[in-house]
C-alpha cells in the first residue's frame, strides 16, 4: 500500500510540516471533500480564514497541497490535496527527528479522537443500520515484535480488499454506500516489571500484617 502513486512517504521536511493538528485536519478535509478555499475550510475547522491560509501555504511549500488554478480566480484561491494517503514508516527518521515525530503522532492522535467524538455525537441521528454497524473495540494480546508486525500486515490486507473512498468515489459506489473510517492503533505496552495492585507502602503494610504476631 505504501507504494501507491497517490501516497506520500514522510521525509524530515514533511514530518515537520505536518506536526500541527490544524494541518492534519486541512489535509484530511481536502482529501475527503475535494478542492476548497481557505474560507470554507476555516468554517469547517472553526478557525479564522487567515489561520487556514497560513497553514495551507505551509502545506503547499511542503508539497502536500497545491493551488487549484482551474477553480481559482483573482478574489479566491482554491486548494487541493496532492496525495490520497500519508505514510510514516521510517524508524530511522523517527530516531533522527524525535520531537517532530512525537508532535506529528500527537497531532494524528488528536485528530482520531476528534473524529471518534464527531461520530459519537451523530450516532443517535444515524439510520439504525449504521448505528448497528458502529463499533469501538480493543483486544489485549501478548505478542512478539515479529507477530505484531505480521498482525498489522494482515489487517492492512483485509482493509485493502474494500472500496477506497475519495471525492470522486461517490458517483460509482453502490446504492447505500457511505464513507466509513477505519482507524487502527497497534499500541505496544512493554512490561517494566510485574505490576503490583497496591502502592509500595500499602504492600509493605500488608506483608507486615501477615507476619507472626510478636
Amino acid at each position: 500500500m505504501a507504494g501507491e502513486e497517490d501516497s506520500i512517504v514522510l521525509d524530515a521536511k514533511g514530518l515537520r510540516a505536518l506536526a500541527h493538528p490544524v494541518r492534519i485536519q486541512l489535509v484530511g478535509l481536502l482529501r475527503k471533500y475535494g478542492p476548497s478555499t481557505a474560507t470554507r475550510l476555516a468554517e469547517r475547522l472553526g478557525v479564522n480564514s487567515g489561520t487556514a491560509s497560513y497553514h495551507l501555504r505551509q502545506l503547499g511549500a511542503a508539497g502536500f497541497v497545491e493551488e487549484d488554478t482551474e477553480r481559482g480566480n483573482a478574489r479566491e484561491r482554491w486548494w487541493r490535496s496532492v496525495h490520497r494517503t500519508t505514510w510514516f514508516n521510517d524508524p530511522e527518521l523517527a530516531e533522527r527527528e524525535p520531537e517532530a515525530a512525537l508532535a506529528y503522532q500527537q497531532s494524528v492522535a488528536a485528530h482520531y479522537t476528534l473524529r471518534t467524538q464527531q461520530a459519537l455525537n451523530g450516532l443517535r441521528t444515524m439510520p439504525r443500520a449504521w448505528r448497528n454497524a458502529f463499533d469501538m473495540s480493543d483486544w489485549a494480546l501478548r505478542l512478539t515484535p515479529e507477530e505484531t508486525t505480521a498482525l498489522y500486515g494482515e489487517l492492512a490486507a483485509v482493509v485493502a480488499r474494500y472500496r477506497r473512498d475519495g471525492p470522486e468515489a461517490a458517483a460509482s459506489a453502490p446504492e447505500g454506500a457511505e464513507r466509513v473510517g477505519v482507524i487502527t492503533q497497534i499500541l505496544p505496552e512493554p512490561d517494566i516489571r510485574a505490576a503490583s495492585p497496591f502502592p509500595a507502602d500499602a504492600q509493605e503494610e500488608a506483608q507486615a500484617e501477615e507476619g507472626d504476631p510478636a
